[in-house]
């Protein structure tokens, strides 16, 4: 199975050439919404695509809708479903410890252990050198160039110092990544294999360090016909990696590399050319095997604070169970708590399952709250922090499997949002399944039912905001729109949505739906065309 990246020039040439096209467009000034709705999604650009859109009032009055209640495939709208249910179920300001055990119990008798030391995952998605909380770009201070790159390590780095200070200085055990509070499910029903080599598709685990993924920057040489050279992020091996068929290539020739991997392997092979006059080409490569790799960067930055390890890394993952057809058990409830009461998972180290009283913790680090990362989730559409919502929501009412997850999600969506339970199905927490479906009706019917909860402030205020942040920092990036469009996106294959809160002319604040499948592949016309639904929502309302 081969993966590849399309060149990045490529990729920009298309989309500026697309944005150059978007002055020609009709806007249909003065005609009732369903009218422009109809004119452009008949455009020629969009007509054979499949439209669904549904408006209502803050009170859930309908205001307008095509196709409401037939299905589309919700790309990262999902999110949508898995935060809420995230946000009202932990709890804004819950938080997660990773923690280093020593296994079995035994006291550290001058300096030594004689058995393994943990690194125990409790589902914190943040181990990273990301900066939180997330700010909008015009939030952000001023980047100093010479300043040196945070550390991806920092969080692992600073649980080795605690262990050192303890005093330790010989582990005559292994150093295991303990990830067992998910079951090992890395890849969720219908994610493609296509997804698995790059970062946006990392496997999910319990135990996440720089978000399952390896920076690689490739850099062409000093003259055409050099060999390309790389620079991973952590700087730790991992990979194998094969550049014997990537050369620099002629000056103005683009970048033209491509990147192979087979699923589960270490091996990475990297063909094709780039050229001498090139920028360099970032690429995020996934980790096959998160807690194995937690485990190698830990005894490495352990061996760096003078501490002998006499045996090597290894991972340590709970194998999931049959559970059965995911259609038909993932319709079955759970007992939630009393609205506004929030779930909790047992105390302790729910990962090793074991007694808390019969292991020994060295050092612990807390993780940044649920609402601090929701933020960056929802902003940026991060897939694996959402997974991870999805599984934290599995552990506090069952087995943490993405089964147990979905459940969770579809009880709160029908019991508490009343969402028709005919309107939707999830296999996953992201929206990367291809199995996942939703109307129009049931993301407007979540929304309305948000906007009336305690927390609705917080979770809305994780959405991206029209020319201003997130995924839609480049889209409505002018008056009247900019900073009035609050809505999460969706991009997956042929299948585009965009859903949230507008304020309109009139000044009132109207709840929106915009879905789009089968579109024309590798053209952003149908995403133009939503836009233009979005602008004619606000300006007709």
């Amino acid at each position: 199975m081969r993966f590849r990246f399309l060149p990045v020039l490529l990729l920009s040439v298309s989309i500026a050439s697309a944005c150059a096209q978007t002055q020609a467009l009709p806007t249909y000034d003065g005609l009732p919404l369903a009218e422009r709705v109809q004119r452009i999604t008949s455009e020629q650009a969009v007509v054979r695509a499949h439209w669904g859109v549904r408006v209502t009032k803050m009170d859930g009055t309908p205001v307008f809708s095509m196709n409401d209640v037939q299905l589309f495939q919700p790309a990262s709208n999902a999110k949508l479903f898995t935060t809420a249910a995230a946000m009202a179920l932990l709890g804004a300001d819950t938080t997660f410890e990773t923690r280093v055990i020593a296994s079995p119990l035994k006291p550290i008798h001058e300096g030594n252990l004689d058995g393994d030391l943990e690194l125990v995952g409790d589902g914190d998605p943040n181990l990273s050198g990301t900066t939180l909380p997330y700010l909008s770009p015009s939030q952000r201070p001023k980047i100093d160039p010479n300043a040196p790159p945070v550390d991806p390590l920092r969080y692992l780095a600073q649980l080795a110092d605690k262990v050192a200070a303890t005093g330790l200085k010989h582990v005559a055990g292994n150093i295991v990544g303990d990830d067992t509070l998910f079951p090992y499910e890395p890849y969720p029903e219908d994610w493609s294999i296509d997804d698995a080599v790059w970062g946006y598709g990392a496997p999910v685990s319990a135990l996440t360090i720089n978000d399952n993924l390896i920076n690689i920057k490739l850099k062409p040489g000093a003259k055409v016909g050099d060999p390309v050279t790389y620079e991973l992020s952590p700087a730790m091996p991992w990979y194998s990696i094969d550049t014997v068929d990537a050369k620099t290539g002629d000056a103005k020739s683009g970048s033209h590399l491509a990147i192979e991997r087979m699923p589960d392997s270490r091996n990475v092979r990297i063909y094709g050319t780039i050229a001498v006059d090139s920028e360099p080409d970032n690429e995020e490569l996934a980790i096959n095997d998160p807690a194995d790799y937690a485990a190698t960067a830990f005894k490495m930055l352990m061996e760096q604070r003078g501490i002998k390890v006499d045996g090597k890394p290894v991972s340590k993952h709970r194998l999931p169970q049959n559970e059965g057809s995911f259609t038909v058990e993932a319709r079955k409830p759970v007992t939630l708590p009393a609205a506004g009461e929030l779930a909790h998972r047992p105390t302790g180290i729910p990962a090793s399952g074991a007694d808390p009283a019969s292991h020994t913790t060295l050092a612990s680090v807390t993780s940044q709250t649920v609402a601090t990362d929701m933020m960056l989730t929802n902003k940026i559409s991060q897939n694996l922090h959402a997974e991870i919502f999805l599984h934290q929501l599995g552990a506090a009412f069952g087995n943490g499997s993405t089964l147990s997850g979905a459940r969770v999600v579809r009880t709160f969506v029908t019991q508490r949002a009343g969402v028709d339970p005919e309107d939707f199905i999830f296999f996953d927490g992201s929206g990367l399944s291809g199995h996942d479906l939703v109307t129009p009706r049931a993301i407007t019917s979540l929304l309305q039912y948000a906007a009336t909860q305690p927390w609705f402030a917080t979770w809305k205020a994780t959405l991206p905001v029209g020319g201003e942040d997130g995924t839609l920092r480049a889209r409505f990036p002018g008056a009247p729109m900019k900073d009035h469009v609050f809505a999460k996106t969706g991009t997956l294959s042929e299948a585009r949505a965009l859903s949230g809160y507008i304020d309109c002319a009139s000044g009132q604040t109207l709840i929106f739906s915009v879905m789009v499948n089968a579109h024309t592949p590798r053209t952003s016309d149908d995403m133009k065309a939503m836009d233009r639904i979005v602008s004619a929502i606000a300006a007709t309302n």
